[in-house]
């Protein structure tokens, strides 16, 4: 599945929240330094999610806070 999200990096707490039938916001308590924000991000979701990490990649928008990211299940 598809999702598209929008990551506000440097956050206090981590946290995601629910905008659209597929569209999520997503705090990340990393700065978008180095890719640490990226890394971060694939955890949080995988956690939020409930899959391994290794099933979760971000399609496009490395670079950008605005990304789509793919869940397989």
């Amino acid at each position: 599945m598809l999702i598209t999200v929008h990551v506000t990096p440097n956050s206090k707490e981590s946290r995601v929240t629910k905008v659209g039938e597929a569209s999520f916001d997503v705090r990340v308590d990393e700065k978008a330094v180095g890719g640490r924000a990226n890394k971060r991000l694939l955890e949080i979701l995988s956690q939020h999610f409930e899959v391994p990490r290794s099933r979760i990649s971000i399609v496009r928008g490395a670079k950008s806070r605005d990304k789509i990211v793919e869940v397989s299940p």
